[in-house]
């Protein structure tokens, strides 16, 4: 930060219809009202940031805007007792990077209430290999052993198992000692899943629409990633009593199915927030990240670009190209 208080931000401008992002210079006073200074680190890239950046109005209302949902970085000031300042914390979700001027800053300004502290052991760059998509898949997989869901129950399944949030999913799962089947549309991509602990790999047509209301139970429970028609022939066939842990639209947020695999099969389906759950079960999640849910492979996979890099990464989100883990790095 320069003497006049000015920093580095990608930010989005609507233009004649059209919405471009690009880096500029701004000050500490265009940021709105907070509690908590934070200088931003990094940042990583999600699906709703590619939205924000395309200018889709339920995502972001008002343009020009500075999208980035994650954050992690040190405090530089606070009016609150608690983070303090030099505290390293993580942020994520709530309205951060939506509405609020995000993660593709070099500094956010927040409320206390949105900061959690960084785990022991971890460091900025770290939590935003997890960051939001990480977050949500923890949530996923902890609804799934909340409901009693058990290797030895059978096979479990990930849908959009190269995104984000399904890589997570899937060495998660597999390193709790579930029998992961890993369910993408990018069959170049079933190397590296296995790698991950997938134990097969299938392509998108293993969800194909059928007119059936049921079919053969496949799978025990499972981490749905993707919505719409997909997530609808996942719940046709899950085993009795199995359940579906729900956490993203990136196929449509229209859910055509029948009752019948609910009562027919005691299925359950299992809605999962990362946005506006409370700061204690943020933290619960982060803690168990850092400790004895760590997924190594996801960390060493993991890439790093710099703002300049960040419109292309955006389109290959929108474009359904985009695999693993994104990082920004404000120091590249």
């Amino acid at each position: 930060m320069s003497d006049n208080n000015e920093f580095k931000a990608w930010r989005v401008h609507e233009r004649d219809g059209q919405y471009q992002g690009a880096e500029e210079v701004l000050r500490l006073s265009d940021l709105p009202d907070g509690e908590v200074l934070i200088k931003v680190r990094y940042s990583s890239l999600n699906y709703k940031d590619a939205l924000s950046a395309a200018g889709n109005k339920g995502v972001t209302r008002q343009y020009p805007h500075t999208p980035g949902i994650d954050a992690a970085g040190e405090v530089v000031a606070s009016t609150a007792g608690t983070p303090a300042v030099g505290d390293s914390v993580i942020v994520t979700g709530y309205d951060l990077g939506m509405n609020t001027a995000g993660g593709f800053g070099q500094f956010i300004r927040v409320p206390a209430s949105w900061c959690v502290p960084m785990p022991a052991g971890w460091d900025g760059r770290t939590a935003m290999i997890y960051g939001t998509a990480g977050l949500t898949a923890g949530l996923c997989v902890q609804k799934l052993l909340a409901m009693g869901a058990k290797p030895e129950q059978g096979k479990v399944a990930v849908t959009g198992a190269s995104g984000a949030v399904g890589s997570v999913a899937v060495e998660l799962l597999a390193r709790l000692g579930f029998d992961v089947v890993a369910i993408s549309g990018k069959a170049d991509h079933a190397d590296s899943l296995k790698a991950l602990g997938a134990a097969e790999v299938v392509g998108r047509e293993a969800l194909t629409a059928d007119k059936k209301p049921l079919l053969k139970p496949q799978f025990a429970n499972a981490v749905d990633t993707v919505g719409g028609s997909p997530l609808a022939e996942l719940l046709k066939q899950i085993r009795p009593g199995g359940s579906v842990a729900c956490c993203g639209l990136v196929a449509g947020p229209q859910l055509e199915t029948t009752v019948l695999p609910f009562i027919l099969r005691g299925v359950n389906l299992l809605g999962v927030d990362s946005v506006e759950i409370p700061l204690t079960d943020k933290q619960a999640v982060w803690s168990r990240f850092a400790a004895d849910w760590a997924c190594p492979k996801t960390e060493q996979a993991a890439r790093d670009i710099g703002r300049g890099q960040l419109g292309g990464a955006l389109q290959a989100f929108l474009k359904g190209e985009s695999a693993g883990k994104i990082v920004l790095d404000h120091n590249l």
